[in-house]
């Protein structure tokens, strides 16, 4: 096993990267007609960052004033909650403007979409973990600023902070006073204004690195991210023929829309609707899927932490499931060893497993323990390993890894 392995244990959370980049795409043609905004300038995101924080957290990690920061944060939880009095001034103006939600945000639909996460769970686990977090691992430019960041020396609680920001999200009251996810998104945020500071800064990120201007998490970085979680989600939920009115495909989509938008993602370029969300991935994130000797550590780091769960599941269960979902040129890119059995056994009972659970078929499918022990492997990955559901504390980083 090689360095990366050894040296950080990667859970589902990390695997996800919301802290992530993309690689080379094409050039940028995707009209702002399709965003939520309706209209715009016509420029690729892979050049738009988030000057204003960008700038507050240079000047802050420059100024040594993070650590304090980091005490400050640590009580400030809800999104109803006051900004912290200990956060410098500027900070403080900011967060009042950035922690309220988009002028577009639809109350209604959030609560739909709320509903919706909690009866799709256990598809959603499963989407999620073995399929968007095993292509982040295709995305070249995400495992290189993984483990170039200060994340990567300590992949675990890399994990606990990204589930963090996943469980928040799909909270049912997520965007209510009492809920947490604008005050996560937030702190994100300026986890990657701080990661835009100091990663450049890294002579070992530097070495593999080809971002525009050499500044990693652009607003096209961000959208890769959103492609290769909602986007791909929607897509195999159709696929796999798992009801959905239409009503809760748009609650779905705007949810994540409204995510995104906490993230500094401008209006312009997020995607008013499934058929522009899908339009815009197939040219900023199917195009640059490829193996990376980087990717492919990770993928086994995360494929043998959800065979250590011991739940009586084989790797060639697991490995045939990437494939299902994936494709089988992505799990050879990835070195997934062939359990032709097992990949049998997914493409006939799978699509039963769904019709015996959504009612649609009356009776359980042979292979109905297999795939139930499956899911729950990935909800406890998604849960901080089944230990608990409480929140990570997200915190701001003051440097990068080490050399190795």
């Amino acid at each position: 096993m090689s360095n990366l392995s050894r040296r950080g244990v990667l859970s589902l959370g990390a695997a996800l990267g919301l802290v992530g980049a993309a690689g080379t795409s094409p050039a940028w043609s995707w009209s702002p007609a399709g965003s939520v905004a309706g209209s715009g300038q016509m420029s690729d995101p892979q050049w738009v960052w988030d000057d204003e924080i960008d700038r507050l957290m240079a000047s802050y990690l420059e100024s040594g004033q993070v650590p304090g920061i980091n005490a400050a944060m640590k009580s400030w939880t809800d999104n109803g909650s006051a900004i912290p009095s200990a956060f410098p001034a500027e900070l403080r103006t900011y967060l009042q403007r950035s922690t309220k939600l988009p002028t577009w945000a639809d109350p209604e639909k959030l609560r739909l979409a709320a509903d919706f996460n909690r009866r799709k769970d256990t598809y959603l686990f499963m989407l999620y973990g073995l399929g968007s977090g095993i292509m982040s691992t295709v995305i070249p430019r995400e495992a290189k600023s993984v483990y170039w960041s200060a994340g990567g020396a300590d992949m675990k609680d890399r994990a606990a902070k990204t589930f963090t920001f996943g469980y928040d999200l799909a909270d049912l009251n997520a965007f209510d006073p009492d809920g947490q996810f604008l005050v996560t998104a937030n702190k994100t945020r300026m986890v990657h204004a701080a990661v835009r500071h100091l990663l450049p800064q890294s002579p070992y990120w530097k070495a593999v690195a080809d971002e525009n201007d050499g500044i990693p998490i652009s607003n096209g970085d961000i959208l890769v991210t959103f492609h290769s979680l909602g986007t791909f989600v929607h897509k195999k939920l159709k696929d796999w023929k798992v009801p959905m009115t239409a009503a809760e495909e748009d609650a779905f989509l705007h949810h994540w829309q409204v995510a995104i938008s906490q993230l500094g993602v401008q209006d312009r370029f997020i995607p008013k609707t499934w058929a522009d969300a899908h339009a815009q991935s197939a040219q900023v994130l199917t195009p640059i899927l490829a193996h990376t000797p980087e990717g492919e550590d990770l993928a086994e780091v995360l494929l043998s932490l959800t065979a250590e769960l011991d739940l009586g599941l084989t790797r060639g269960l697991l490995n045939e499931f990437v494939r299902y979902m994936l494709s089988d040129e992505i799990g050879d890119w990835l070195g997934l060893r062939r359990d032709y059995a097992a990949a049998a056994t997914i493409r006939t009972v799978w699509p039963a497993y769904i019709g015996f659970r959504e009612g649609t078929i009356k009776v359980a499918p042979v292979g109905w323990r297999t795939f139930d022990q499956l899911l729950r492997a990935i909800a406890m990955m998604f849960l901080n390993e089944g230990s608990s559901t409480q929140s990570t504390a997200i915190t701001i980083p003051t440097g990068n890894r080490a050399g190795i």
